[in-house]
């Protein structure tokens, strides 16, 4: 696999017709995670630790900071904040796939200079089980 351009990481929503960019974002990051449950104990060998395999929760977290451009999606990004929902979202990654589920907004923040525009950054937690398209 070559390099590839960040921008081509895309970050979408469902908007009740469809998936649709998150429109101004200039970074974005997804990140997967397990909880792992040790299960060491007096007799495990050379006291090494002990893990049970296919336990624990798995969790993916994605966030991302950039400017307002579009404002459909920011308002629907708003809004879902606002209200608590959960939503369809997709993390689209080039030449590799799509990884899909739903996910809740976990922090909007919103910051802005004098002599530059709006920026703000966006944090969302995994709600349910997610998918994974390749490419």
């Amino acid at each position: 696999m070559t390099a590839q351009k960040g921008r081509d990481l895309l970050l979408k929503i469902d908007n009740g017709a469809g998936f649709v960019t998150a429109a101004g974002l200039r970074s974005k990051r997804l990140a997967f995670n397990a909880q792992l449950v040790d299960v060491t104990d007096a007799e495990s060998a050379g006291r090494w630790r002990e893990l049970l395999g296919g336990a624990g929760v798995q969790r993916a977290s994605v966030s991302g900071s950039g400017i307002f451009k579009d404002q459909a999606s920011d308002a629907l990004v708003r809004s879902l904040f606002f209200a608590g929902t959960i939503a369809g979202w997709q993390v689209v990654i080039p030449d590799f796939g799509t990884v899909a589920g739903p996910f809740q907004i976990a922090a909007l923040e919103y910051s802005g200079a004098h002599d530059g525009e709006v920026a703000f950054e966006i944090a969302l937690e995994s709600a349910g089980a997610l998918s994974f398209e390749a490419l």
